[in-house]
């Protein structure tokens, strides 16, 4: 007998999945989620039981709303009163005129409420730009910036806080605009239903590349070195009539770095975890990952086929990982799979198009074309090469586009078979030819309407690029939010949680969730075991977390990556350090910690007297660099003698603002008269400190 699974007989009724099976369970038929099977029999219950629900339904709402019947009673007209009626009035008109009468209008006194005044405006724009915007001269917009105590220029560009102190000193509330909405603004097109974007995820060894290449037929894992996916790719397949395009990550970092720059690249997470294995460090970062992106998750379990595998024991540590499926109670479709012997693929991608049916997954397709770029390399044939997930309207051969601060003309577009394709629409991956530069993964695609335009946004995009790196970028800090806690601008106080054993990662969770006040909660984003690495640096940045640390450190990427995304990392020794440091910033009590860093080491040679400048020591300098405005501990013979300040560097005659190890300079310190040869000078930079490692 033919069988149906529930899904499919639920949309052929016009029912949700959820309340197909509720019938069913009324029905006393025993299934066990959306993809169990129906016999013939079975829906024929369901259908006359829908019937009979309809009847009655109609039935009631027959009965309650029926109208009752009303007679209409009609008065007889009698033509003798009419004609007496018709002489009375008569008789009046002809004694005296009728006078009129006026009513007076009675006037409320109605405030009328003045017009709001909106100015569009673009993060760093130049003073001349604003005033433009503002249809004011540009010596109004200086004088009150003087007025501010800000000293600009027609040229300067001005961040988007200070633009907007001065539109409220002019009246006006900021509208604020990208460059590309200035150029090219939304319009409203007719949205068509698109194919989903999957993003396949999962710990290191799990079988994520050889599940893809089971769906993709494309041997996938022969391809990479080592047999280890090492760049991030796209892929697009067609199944049942229909197509899912995935992706395919390496790690879990270019996945954050697209959401940090608010790409909204994937629609549903396939979230693999291995059967034998069971749910991992890794795994739970990833779950971490799409609620951060707050993506619908599949649970794929993998390698059913093992000796090894406990699948009830998956789905328990799911459970606790606060990912609960639909077989415990919970909304997460769950499938089993062996990606090797191609077991549940079918299921798998069933499974997808039932969640992509409920986002009910659209895109507008007669407009120019907007995507994000997957992955970009430079070919040694074709030049700059980038992957582009285009996301709404369709991408054509000769398209002008800008994406970051590059543009460019598309030259060719190829499939990734590297087939060659005249056009492409929403959701469809595809290589494009014609970069003037090698944009970043992340980075905004979109097509304009002339090459003159497109090079137009991109020096601007480059100017702005250029004073953003120039300004120096505040971090997420604990004294930042203590601040903002006492302003009443947050609520929550977000933290990465790091420690070198299960244990301690579930004692300070424990103490940290005391923490919480009426006014103030804490909040942990993630946590896990090991050191802090790029991944938790990364999702700090995403989520305006802070990093802590208990008995480890970050990693050398790590630290990097904090610095140049600007998020704090604190590591503690001691729980109750912890627990006073993060009770003190919710109080708002924290106070600055200032920290010397050690920047490098210079030994004095030769000491040289200048009428004006004083003693200039010739220095040699041995380790790391020195720094103009450093601070100096002065040692000799192993004791300290002096502490002072870095006033002046020199190479030879050029005055510099650091020297690096192995070369000669002068320093002169604003307490330097003391120096004498074989004196050693040790540099340090002053910072407020977000903690030692040792502490």
């Amino acid at each position: 007998m033919l069988k149906k699974k529930v899904h499919k007989v639920a949309k052929d009724l016009g029912l949700s999945s959820a309340a197909l099976l509720k019938l069913l369970k009324e029905l006393d038929i025993i299934v066990k989620s959306h993809m169990s099977t129906l016999s013939e029999e079975e829906i024929k219950k369901v259908r006359q039981k829908i019937s009979e629900d309809k009847k009655r339904v109609k039935k009631e709402f027959t009965r309650r709303y029926k109208r009752p019947k009303v007679k209409i009673i009609r008065k007889k007209i009698d033509p003798e009163a009419i004609k007496e009626k018709i002489k009375s009035t008569l008789a009046k008109l002809e004694k005296k005129e009728i006078k009129k009468h006026y009513k007076r209008e009675i006037r409320v006194n109605v405030e009328e409420k003045p017009s709001e005044k909106i100015v569009e405006v673009v993060d760093f724009m130049t003073v001349a730009e604003f005033a433009q915007a503002l249809k004011l001269p540009t010596s109004d917009v200086i004088k009150k910036c003087l007025d501010l105590g800000l000293m600009v220029s027609l040229n300067q560009r001005l961040d988007l806080d200070t633009l907007t102190v001065l539109s409220d000193e002019f009246g006006y509330d900021v509208k604020v605009m990208s460059i590309e909405d200035q150029i090219a603004p939304d319009v409203e097109v007719e949205e068509h239903e698109r194919p989903p974007v999957v993003t396949i995820m999962g710990h290191v060894d799990h079988g994520k590349t050889t599940l893809l290449d089971a769906i993709t037929k494309l041997r996938i894992v022969e391809e990479e070195y080592g047999k280890i996916t090492q760049r991030m790719a796209a892929y697009q397949i067609e199944y049942h009539d229909k197509i899912i395009t995935f992706l395919d990550t390496p790690g879990h970092e270019a996945f954050t770095a697209m959401r940090a720059r608010g790409a909204q690249v994937t629609d549903i997470v396939i979230l693999v975890v291995a059967a034998d294995d069971g749910v991992m460090p890794q795994t739970v970062e990833a779950i971490d990952h799409a609620r951060a992106a707050n993506v619908p998750i599949i649970v794929c379990i993998n390698k059913i086929d093992l000796p090894g595998a406990n699948i009830n024991r998956v789905k328990t540590q799911l459970a606790k990982a606060n990912v609960v499926i639909e077989d415990f109670g919970g909304k997460s479709i769950c499938v089993e799979t062996s990606a090797l012997k191609g077991v549940g693929i079918s299921d798998l991608l069933d499974a997808v198009f039932v969640k992509a049916e409920e986002l009910n997954l659209t895109a507008p397709f007669d407009k120019n074309a907007k995507g994000v770029v997957i992955e970009a390399r430079l070919d040694r044939g074709k030049g700059n090469v980038s992957t582009i997930l285009v996301q709404e309207g369709k991408l054509k051969k000769g398209d002008p586009f800008v994406c970051g601060a590059h543009f460019g003309r598309v030259r060719e577009i190829f499939d990734e078979k590297v087939n060659k394709l005249t056009d492409a629409g929403p959701s469809t991956p595809v290589l494009v030819l014609g970069f003037s530069g090698l944009p970043q993964a992340g980075e905004v695609f979109f097509v304009v309407n002339n090459e003159r335009q497109a090079r137009e946004i991109a020096a601007k995009r480059q100017l702005v690029e250029r004073t953003r790196k120039l300004k120096a970028k505040s971090k997420v800090t604990l004294l930042d939010l203590q601040e903002k806690i006492k302003a009443g601008e947050t609520k929550e106080l977000k933290l990465i949680l790091k420690a070198d054993a299960a244990g301690s990662v579930e004692a300070l969770d424990e103490k940290l969730n005391e923490l919480s006040m009426e006014d103030v909660g804490v909040k942990v984003v993630h946590k896990g075991v090991g050191k802090i690495n790029v991944s938790d640096v990364l999702l700090a940045e995403v989520t305006g977390a802070i990093c802590v640390g208990f008995h480890v450190g970050p990693d050398t990427n790590a630290f990097d990556a904090a610095e140049r995304e600007g998020v704090e990392i604190r590591t503690y020794r001691l729980i109750y350090e912890a627990l006073d440091d993060l009770r003190s910033a919710m109080l708002g009590m924290l106070e600055p910690i200032i920290t010397e860093i050690l920047i490098g080491e210079a030994e004095v040679r030769e000491i040289f007297t200048i009428p004006k400048f004083g003693s200039i020591a010739g220095c040699y300098i041995k380790d790391g660099k020195v720094l103009r405005g450093a601070v100096a501990r002065v040692k000799r013979e192993g004791k300290e003698i002096l502490v002072s300040k870095v006033t002046s560097l020199k190479r030879f005659k050029e005055d510099v603002k650091e020297v690096l190890a192995g070369y000669e300079c002068g320093i002169g310190l604003e307490q330097g008269s003391d120096l004498q040869q074989g004196d050693t000078i040790q540099l340090y930079k002053v910072e407020e400190a977000t903690a030692e490692d040792g502490k």
